[in-house]
């Protein structure tokens, strides 16, 4: 029996614009952040940066000790090795997408590996129907939208069809008092993430800008199914907001030590619909857990409003991985986005 060929691999190519075809959507992700900025971290900074490979390796022993990952001359053991094992964990999300709709989906990043900027503007947006976008920038790097790139996503929805999905990643020890940061650190569990781990200044500027009021807050570690190893609990879904149908025939999402709350920061917006939240492992104390809360938003939906006629989501990155886990659930929901 034959063996099916892998396709061969391509890099620092530049991206061909793909025409409108009717009842097929276009993808696009940007990742917010500057990979050189991210990669060039000093290893002495204990917070507000992504851990090494080889940090990866030790803490997560003997996972990624094959070859593959673990020799220096075939993967990379610095930040940087750790940034690549994002773009192999979207390439399930990507394939999905592909198969679904028959385009292909770009990655933009808005500093790449080969330190090309590339600015969220109209030539990304011209021929994308559904962008992607992922706050995963510490915000310490100081990735802040320009006056055109706001224009420019602004007048993308104002087309009609079209739908912003925003990804800021999770917000991880804003207060200075370091106890409280220890008490976070401890409900969540992953030794991975230091005791500050702030993210997505981008996406908080830019929804600013839009006058959107949701914002990622906090790092929450979700419920999982009782006996489970890291079976993720049920969404709370509120299935007769959900009129556009994305959680058709979806039960979950896939597990992840820390999870961002979707906070609406103005509970007098008639626009803005939580349609789904995560149960809380509420076994280790949290500020957000001691509130009184048991239940994070984990996907909320902005629906269109005066002259912004495009949908906006608020679902974690995490949501498009494979990184963690995968559920046939959590690809249920990739095929709704896409049709």
């Amino acid at each position: 029996m034959t063996q099916a060929k892998t396709l061969p691999r391509i890099y620092n190519q530049v991206h061909m614009p793909r025409k409108h075809v009717s009842g097929r959507r276009r993808f696009s992700i940007y990742v917010t952040w500057s990979y050189p900025g991210e990669a060039n971290r000093s290893l002495s900074e204990l917070d507000n940066r992504f851990s090494t490979m080889t940090e990866v390796r030790r803490v997560e022993w003997p996972h990624w000790e094959e070859p593959e990952w673990s020799d220096p001359l075939c993967f990379q053991q610095g930040i940087s090795g750790a940034l690549e094992l994002f773009f192999r964990a979207w390439l399930p999300f990507q394939k999905v997408i592909m198969e679904t709709t028959g385009f292909d989906v770009p990655v933009y990043q808005r500093v790449d590996q080969a330190g090309y900027r590339q600015p969220l503007d109209a030539a990304i947006l011209a021929d994308t129907d559904t962008l992607m976008l992922w706050g995963l920038d510490h915000s310490v790097t100081e990735q802040i939208p320009s006056t055109e790139e706001i224009e420019a996503v602004r007048h993308f929805l104002t087309r009609e069809g079209t739908c912003l999905v925003v990804g800021p990643h999770h917000e991880i020890g804003v207060s200075s008092d370091r106890e409280v940061q220890e008490m976070e650190h401890r409900h969540h569990g992953d030794e991975l993430v230091p005791r500050q781990q702030r993210f997505a200044a981008y996406t908080r500027e830019l929804l600013k800008a839009l006058e959107i009021p949701v914002e990622n807050r906090y790092g929450l570690r979700p419920a999982i199914v009782p006996g489970s190893k890291n079976e993720i609990a049920p969404l709370s879904i509120a299935r007769d907001l959900d009129t556009r149908g994305w959680l058709k025939g979806v039960r979950t999402f896939n597990f992840h030590k820390h999870l961002p709350h979707y906070a609406v920061t103005d509970e007098s917006a008639k626009n803005i619909r939580v349609l789904a939240k995560q149960p809380i492992d509420v076994s280790k104390p949290h500020p957000f857990v001691q509130a009184g809360n048991t239940e994070f938003n984990t996907l909320v939906w902005v629906m269109p409003e005066g002259k912004r006629a495009g949908d906006v989501l608020f679902a974690d990155s995490t949501e498009f991985s494979t990184l963690f886990g995968g559920t046939d659930s959590l690809s249920q929901f990739w095929h709704n986005l896409a049709r």
